[in-house]
């Protein structure tokens, strides 16, 4: 058995070197790479010993794959085996984790089916007894009768428990409170509604004295009526309107008043416009 150790790897170092056959077939290749350069032709003799040297060759390379295959083939079986056992405790995980989730869906729906179950039974034990659906309705309360006492004794029927001096009094109190009332209510000053309304009142032509226009406006006085401001706005083509702001009570100075007053001054006064109203 050492033996044939040793010649093993005799026989790779003799697969492994190189250098001395590479030599010839490199010498071989430099002569004919001159010869050629100088245009010479090798000799039939000198072909077949470089077709020889050539075979030599293949066959040494055919003893280096001899030996070499049988060192890698155990290499590929062990990387093959690594692999597929590999694979096996993928496959193994997988099919424990699979097994783990039906075992989770089977105990969920199990669950599932125990809740309704439960349900189902409530709701049929409901529907075999609905008199205790309506007992729960509350039920109404009977009203209650006066209760009449009646005594025996005649007497105490002719007592007046409310006397009628006692009723004088009450309506005694009962108007004084009622005649304070009104007097209080009466001392109140009552709530005036005044209005504020802006006039336009517009002359007859450019020469209408406006100055004039203005002092017969403002002659009109009544109860209620209080004149403010005014001034004079341009219309067009040189003719200026009054406008005039005035503040009136309602229940006793009115807009139909107003102009009813201002319009008799026809010498004057053209046209009289409400150009605003507003309460106060």
């Amino acid at each position: 058995m050492p033996k044939k150790s040793t010649k093993m790897s005799g026989l790779q170092c003799l697969a492994t070197e190189n250098v001395w056959f590479d030599k010839q077939r490199y010498d071989d290749a430099e002569k004919c790479f001159y010869e050629g350069a100088n245009g010479t032709v090798p000799k039939e003799g000198e072909l077949n010993a470089i077709v020889s040297r050539q075979n030599i060759l293949q066959s040494l390379n055919g003893v280096k794959t001899a030996v070499l295959q049988p060192k890698t083939a155990p290499q590929k079986r062990r990387h093959r085996n690594s692999s597929s056992h590999a694979g096996d405790q993928e496959l193994a995980s997988r099919m424990k984790g699979m097994e783990l989730e039906n075992q989770t869906l089977h105990r969920v729906v199990e669950e599932m089916r125990a809740a309704l179950q439960t349900l189902e039974l409530r709701v049929a034990s409901l529907e075999r007894s609905p008199a205790a659906v309506t007992c729960a309705k509350a039920a109404p309360v009977a009203p209650v009768k006066p209760v009449k006492v009646e005594n025996g004794d005649d007497e105490d029927s002719d007592i007046d428990l409310f006397g009628s001096d006692d009723d004088e009094e009450a309506e005694r109190i009962k108007q004084e409170r009622l005649d304070a009332y009104a007097a209080k209510k009466s001392k109140k000053p009552a709530l005036i509604a005044k209005s504020s309304i802006l006039l336009d009142v517009k002359p007859w032509d450019d020469e209408t004295d406006m100055g004039k226009l203005e002092e017969c406006v403002r002659s009109v006085q009544m109860d209620g009526l209080l004149w403010g401001a005014s001034k004079l706005v341009p219309v067009g083509y040189g003719i200026k309107k009054l406008q005039i702001n005035c503040v009136v009570e309602d229940d006793k100075v009115g807009t139909d008043i107003l102009e009813e007053e201002l319009t008799k001054f026809e010498d004057y006064i053209q046209s009289i416009d409400v150009a605003a109203f507003n309460k106060i």
